[in-house]
C-alpha cells in the first residue's frame, strides 16, 4: 500500500476543482476563506463537553475514483497566540496545491489561546485529548488515513510552535513527527502574557505548575523521544530566540536526535511563511524513509 501512495505522492495536482461533501462528518460550516478542497468542520470534543472547530484541507487526488483506496499521512497544523482553525490559510493560501503535490491531509485545529494543555484549572480548555486523542481519532475514522504515527506529523507556530512538541514530545504514539517554528517552549520567562495564567493560575502562586507545562521541563525531566523525528526553528529577531537557544542546549546535553535551525525573522507570518516550507520538506523526508523501509 505504500508504494501505492509514494506514486500517487509524485502526481503533482494542478486540478484543484473537487469539492468535498460525501464523507461522514460533523456540521460542515462555510467558512468564507479558505483554500480550495478545504473545509471547515466541527469536532465533539468529549471532555470539553462542546464542539470545536477544524479547517481540513485535502489532496485533490483524493477525489480520483481510480485512487479511491490510497490511504494518506496526515500533518496537523497548530496555529498561535490570537489565532484559529483559519490561521494557516490565510498564511499559506496555497496549501490545497501543497497537499496535492505532497500527498497529504492538513487538519488545522483551532487552539483558542490554550496553549495546547489539558489546563488544570479550566474544564473548558481541554486541548491536549482534544488534540492529540480526539480529534486525530475522529480524522482516521472519517478519512483515509494511515494510522502510524511515524506517518502522523504535528506542526506549528509561536503557540502553536510549544503545542507541537508538548503534544508529540508527550504523545509519541501518536505523533512520529513534530515540527516548530518560533516555539514558546519555555513560558516561565514570560509570566504576565498570551493568557497563559487563564490555564495555569498565576505564576507567582505556582510556579512549579508553569514548569512543569514548558516544553523544555519535558527535556530536562528526563523525556524520552522514542525515535521521533524533531525540528524547531527561531528567526534570530524573535523575542522566543533564547529560549529555543536553551531547548537546543537541553537537548544536545541529553543527547536527543533532533534538528534546529535559526534564519533572518522576526515573529511574524513572513517568517512562518516561509518556515514552511523547510518544515514540509523535513516532514515529507520522514515519512519517504519510512516508505523506502517498506519496500
Amino acid at each position: 500500500m505504500l508504494n501505492v501512495i509514494k506514486r500517487t505522492t509524485l502526481l503533482v495536482a494542478i486540478a484543484l476543482a473537487a469539492v468535498f461533501s460525501a464523507l461522514a462528518q460533523d456540521d460542515i460550516i462555510d467558512d468564507g476563506y479558505l483554500p480550495s478542497q478545504a473545509d471547515t468542520i466541527e469536532v465533539l470534543s468529549t471532555k470539553m463537553g462542546r464542539m470545536v472547530k477544524n479547517t481540513i484541507v485535502l489532496p485533490s487526488q483524493y477525489f480520483d475514483e481510480e485512487s479511491s483506496d490510497v490511504i494518506y499521512p496526515v500533518i496537523y497544523l497548530l496555529n498561535g497566540h490570537g489565532g484559529d482553525y483559519s490561521s494557516w490559510g490565510k498564511i499559506r493560501p496555497d496549501l490545497d496545491y501543497l497537499a496535492s503535490e505532497i500527498g497529504v491531509i492538513f487538519v488545522c485545529p483551532d487552539g483558542q489561546n490554550s496553549w495546547y494543555w489539558d489546563s488544570p484549572i479550566n474544564a473548558n480548555s481541554q486541548f491536549e485529548t482534544y488534540v492529540a486523542t480526539e480529534l486525530t481519532n475522529y480524522i482516521d475514522d472519517n478519512y483515509r488515513t494511515i494510522r502510524d504515527p511515524r506517518m502522523r506529523a504535528v506542526c506549528g507556530y509561536s503557540m502553536g510552535g510549544h503545542g507541537s512538541l508538548w503534544l508529540g514530545l508527550r504523545h509519541p504514539d501518536v505523533f512520529g513527527i513534530c515540527c516548530s517554528m518560533s516555539g514558546g517552549v519555555d513560558i516561565t520567562p514570560f509570566p504576565e502574557n498570551w493568557n497563559m495564567k487563564d490555564a495555569l493560575g498565576e505564576y507567582s502562586a505556582n510556579t512549579k505548575l508553569w514548569e512543569q507545562h514548558s516544553v523544555i521541563y519535558l527535556i530536562e525531566s528526563g523525556i524520552k523521544n522514542d525515535g521521533q523525528k524533531i525540528l524547531f526553528d527561531c528567526g534570530i529577531d524573535d523575542f522566543f530566540l533564547e529560549v529555543n537557544r536553551n531547548l537546543h542546549k537541553a537537548m544536545i546535553e541529553r543527547q536527543i536526535p533532533h534538528d534546529y535551525i535559526e534564519r533572518p525573522g522576526a515573529h511574524n507570518a513572513d517568517y512562518w511563511n516561509n518556515s514552511l516550507d523547510y518544515q514540509l520538506l523535513f516532514i515529507q523526508k520522514a515519512f519517504n524513509e519510512l516508505e523506502d523501509t517498506a519496500e
